[in-house]
């Protein structure tokens, strides 16, 4: 076993096994518990590598889609006609904020109050890239939400790969035993700070890494300007129900392409980082 599979590989750190045990347990709704046809959790990167400028137009572009005719015809032509959605950024294995908490949105005028909330959200700039972390903070949204659902789904969007905390591939591997879908939105734009960490097959990171479970998605944004219709398709196929889909996806271990390249971009300017178990 190579250095880097030592110290990334498919094993976990040591601190994580309590999470994902606790993250595996049946997930058991409050008596009370609204049932919707979705939970989405939106997990925006903020890391250190997305101007300002990008983090507005990410904010922008999802408040734009969900008051889409598009977006608003999904929700409410869903067999219940409503679901629940929460807004967070991620960054570094333990940096994630909470921008717009869990809300029932089932008509225009909720939709609108989102937008309007997320429009108005100011900025975060952070450090590294942890979509590990983002996606263990996004699994622990759903305990105790409010909500009930036959399906939740994690849609994870970033510039770069993972090269902070534990390796992505045990993560992503325990949510989808958990029955969690994960889609990625890869955003290749080539802006910002963060180009000495970027893929040019970022999206087939994301496909062979990150995503996984029915129905599940990649959908590379390759200008900004694609950015708003990326987020409408991709909600549209989040919030009415994609499972038999052309984009279904099972992902695989010995697909042969190299998960922890992050990691290794990283080591390779840095040095071995603090967190590697």
């Amino acid at each position: 076993m190579s250095r880097h599979a030592k110290r990334y590989g498919q094993g976990t750190a040591s601190w994580l096994w309590p999470v994902l045990a606790l993250l595996l347990l049946p997930n058991v709704a409050a008596a009370d518990a609204v049932e919707v046809d979705v939970e989405l959790v939106l997990a925006v990167d903020a890391s250190w590598s997305m101007t300002p400028r990008e983090q507005e137009i990410q904010r922008r572009g999802y408040a734009e889609a969900l008051t889409s005719e598009e977006v608003v015809s999904a929700i409410t032509g869903g067999f219940l006609g409503r679901v629940a959605l929460t807004y967070v950024v991620w960054s570094g294995h333990s940096t994630q904020d909470v921008v717009i908490d869990w809300t029932m949105i089932s008509d225009r005028k909720d939709a609108e109050a989102f937008a309007e909330l997320l429009i108005s959200s100011p900025d975060g700039i952070y450090q590294r890239t942890s979509i590990s972390g983002a996606l263990l903070f996004a699994a622990s949204r759903f305990e105790n939400n409010g909500f009930v659902s036959n399906r939740q789904v994690i849609d994870v969007s970033g510039d770069g790969p993972n090269n902070d905390g534990t390796a992505v591939v045990p993560v992503r591997d325990a949510l989808l035993e958990r029955g969690i879908v994960i889609n990625g939105l890869p955003l290749m734009t080539k802006e910002g700070r963060g180009q000495i960490f970027s893929l040019d097959d970022l999206d087939e990171y994301y496909r062979h890494c990150v995503i996984g479970g029915p129905g599940a998605f990649v959908l590379p944004v390759l200008d900004w300007e694609q950015f708003p219709m990326a987020v409408r398709q991709k909600l549209v196929l989040e919030l009415a129900d994609s499972s038999g889909s052309q984009f279904s996806y099972t992902p695989t271990v010995s697909s042969g392409y190299d998960c922890l390249v992050g990691e290794k971009l990283w080591e390779k300017r840095f040095g071995p980082t603090s967190l590697s178990p």
